[in-house]
């Protein structure tokens, strides 16, 4: 069984690796206007990716 602390830094890892992703999605633009859409590209996917890691890290901290 977790402590209560555990749950509470799995919540703020989730939290975190949210907030990487948001960054990421939202500057992706950025890359795509200086004609550089392999790094756009490759910036969304990563930020696609830490988002369904987040998700799955927060979900996981609430159920215990």
């Amino acid at each position: 069984m977790t402590s209560p602390a555990g749950d509470h830094r799995e919540r703020l890892v989730a939290l975190l690796v949210a907030g990487v992703a948001v960054v990421l999605l939202v500057s992706s633009p950025t890359w795509f206007a200086s004609d550089r859409v392999g790094v756009g590209a490759a910036q969304l996917f990563l930020g696609a990716v830490l988002a369904a890691v987040a998700t799955f890290l927060y979900r996981r901290a609430q159920r215990r």
